[in-house]
């Protein structure tokens, strides 16, 4: 009981967090129903986070903070600096530099929470790290989704009180995650030195795990980032509540994805599950498009498809970095994964709707193909590299 405690109080801890993150999703609709912010303006708040965050990362890295400093303790410091920025944006003009730099705080502030979060999770890990992880992702799969289950069912929320509720949620996790307790797997502080941020390069196992990531998050944001673009403005055509219910549970599909792919990888290996994961999602990506014009309710299906099959190799690339990294550094190299990764993942979202005039939503979505196609051979040439070392 003490280890579904424990990755309960981390789960809740982590979603209640990361509503700070989710929050920009609800907040943007409203702002620009009420004409206060364009949609421009509103990919810039947005983006603002996803920035932010890769900032907050590489500052981690760079200083080592996910391995010098207690877990618990530097998760609570960044759901307190998340919440406090999230809190003061109903003070502030909602399209000015303030929110800008008030997002991309918060965004930076998750640097001390989800990559430290995954690292908790593993003090508890007994041949099931895979699956560990998986709930960690999946939880933030259903968090991700969360906003567009309220546009759904009760429509959109005033913006104040989408960043009070996100804010507050933030505050409450910094203080129950203190209740947390590590598992016997636990990791002692270490000293850091600047050089150590290199082996996530040097090293040619974690060098491969970091570019199989890559091509994940190639994909991933950017497919819950327009999916519901596509289907509201595509040849689908849903629009109000239907779309949104429909979106919620195409981004809440990771949820079981990452579950059921991490029991996968925990028997049958990780780079054969992360790959296979990625064969499904690419040919998801390149279907979509084409399926709507001639097949809107099998479009549909594939949707949920993709949903489970986008999110269902995440967990594995974070699991493959805690067993191959020296154990003084997995902080380090959870953070610098997450940095790069995040990294991409605006590249990605503003690539889209550049391309988007050019081959209509027919199309777009095979850009994303890329991304796990690549991803695939990262992970058979890890598999074979692992399976070589440990025969000799």
């Amino acid at each position: 009981m003490g280890k579904v405690l424990n990755l309960t109080i981390l789960c809740l801890s982590v979603v209640a967090s990361l509503s700070v993150w989710f929050a920009a999703t609800a907040a943007v609709a409203d702002l620009i129903s009420h004409g206060l912010m364009t949609s421009a303006q509103g990919g810039l708040l947005t983006s603002a986070v996803q920035a932010g965050f890769v900032v907050g990362t590489l500052a981690s890295a760079t200083l080592g903070l996910a391995d010098r400093i207690q877990p618990k303790r530097l998760f609570a410091t960044g759901c307190g600096i998340a919440g406090a920025a999230t809190l003061l944006l109903p003070l502030v003009e909602p399209t000015g530099w303030a929110a800008l730099g008030l997002r991309a705080v918060a965004g930076a502030a998750m640097a001390a929470v989800y990559p430290v979060g995954m690292k908790m999770a593993a003090t508890w890990a007994k041949g099931d790290l895979g699956v560990l992880i998986g709930i960690l992702v999946g939880s933030l799969s259903l968090g991700s989704a969360s906003p567009h289950l309220v546009n759904g069912l009760i429509g959109t929320l005033p913006w104040t009180t989408v960043y009070l509720v996100a804010g507050s949620l933030a505050l409450a996790a910094g203080a129950l995650i203190l209740a947390f307790r590590e598992g016997e797997m636990r990791f002692a502080p270490t000293q850091f030195r600047f050089a150590d941020i290199g082996e996530a390069w040097r090293s040619p196992q974690l060098r491969l795990a970091n570019l199989g990531y890559l091509g994940h998050m190639w994909e991933l944001y950017a497919m819950w980032a327009w999916i519901g673009a596509f289907l509201q403005h595509g040849p689908i055509n849903l629009q109000g509540a239907k779309a949104s219910m429909l979106v919620f549970l195409i981004i809440a599909a990771g949820l079981p994805g990452a579950v059921l792919a991490g029991l996968a990888a925990d028997r049958f290996g990780r780079c054969a599950t992360a790959a296979a994961a990625m064969v499904v999602s690419g040919l998801c990506a390149l279907a979509i498009g084409p399926l709507a014009s001639v097949a809107p309710a099998l479009a549909i299906a594939i949707t949920l498809v993709w949903g489970f099959a986008v999110v269902a190799d995440s967990a594995q690339f974070s699991a493959l970095a805690i067993e191959i990294a020296p154990r003084r550094l997995t902080g380090t190299m959870l953070t610098i994964q997450t940095c790069v990764g995040f990294l991409i993942t605006i590249a990605a979202i503003q690539t889209l709707p550049w391309l988007l005039p050019f081959t209509g939503w027919n199309h777009a979505f095979a850009l994303l193909a890329i991304g796990p196609f690549l991803g695939v051979l990262a992970m058979l040439k890890l598999r074979a590299l692992r399976q070589s070392c440990s025969v000799s």
